[in-house]
């Protein structure tokens, strides 16, 4: 919860003081114009700041309520290079490093330490994007955003010997995305700000399966994919 609020707190402080800045830009009857040449780059490079939110979706042999999903809240960082191909359409390359947790919760164990699982996950993760933006008005453009990510997990304990008997708990360590997401593009004086939200939808099955075939913890599991919001802020 207390995330949650932080979260809440620094978009209202965004918008706050962007308000202004956006009614002028859009609203006013001569907006001063910023970076008026900006998107004429064939290439340009930025970075990103931002947070997420990893969720698991989980197909199994037969339905029960025997596994929950508790997503955490972590972060993301990593660079930007936008190759323009249009005036609407881009190619991005988004290389960044993302970390989050998602808590395993097994009702139908009775041990508290064996019922629950942290997995933390620390992703290399490599996105080819499409971006294609409308027509700027004033010093606001709106775009959409899409296309394809590859993940290298770091924390992904593929090669441990060991599984949940062992409180470890094992996931692929190459996974496949797509994304799809919105944002808009804000030009200051001196820089280009745009905030985006994005879903990211793991493609392949992730589940490394423990010893067990009747384990309590992975042996309902038929299948373990990733699914994400990221909520980034890029600078250009």
């Amino acid at each position: 919860m207390k995330r949650l609020l932080t979260i809440i707190f620094v978009l209202a402080s965004i918008l706050t003081n962007a308000q202004g800045f956006i009614k002028k830009s859009m609203f006013s009857k001569k907006p001063i114009i910023n970076l008026e040449n900006f998107d004429k780059q064939k290439l340009h490079f930025g970075f990103y700041l931002g947070l997420n939110s990893y969720d698991f979706k989980i197909d199994k042999k037969y339905d029960a309520q025997d596994i929950i999903v508790e997503s955490q809240t972590g972060f993301n960082i990593g660079l930007v290079a936008n190759l323009r191909l249009t005036d609407h359409f881009d190619l991005r390359f988004e290389p960044g490093l993302q970390y989050g947790q998602r808590n395993l919760q097994f009702p139908n164990i009775a041990d508290p330490i064996d019922a629950k699982r942290e997995v933390k996950s620390t992703y290399l993760h490599f996105p080819l994007l499409l971006k294609f933006s409308s027509k700027r008005t004033g010093n606001i453009k709106p775009y959409l955003i899409g296309g394809v990510s590859t993940d290298l997990n770091l924390s992904s304990n593929a090669s441990s010997p060991d599984d949940n008997s062992a409180n470890v708990f094992r996931m692929l360590k190459n996974t496949n995305n797509y994304e799809l997401g919105v944002g808009i593009d804000i030009y200051f004086e001196y820089f280009k700000f745009s905030p985006s939200i994005r879903g990211v939808f793991g493609i392949n099955n992730e589940l490394i399966p423990d010893k067990d075939p009747n384990s309590p913890w992975t042996g309902n599991m038929t299948n373990l994919q990733t699914r994400g919001i990221f909520l980034n802020f890029a600078f250009h």
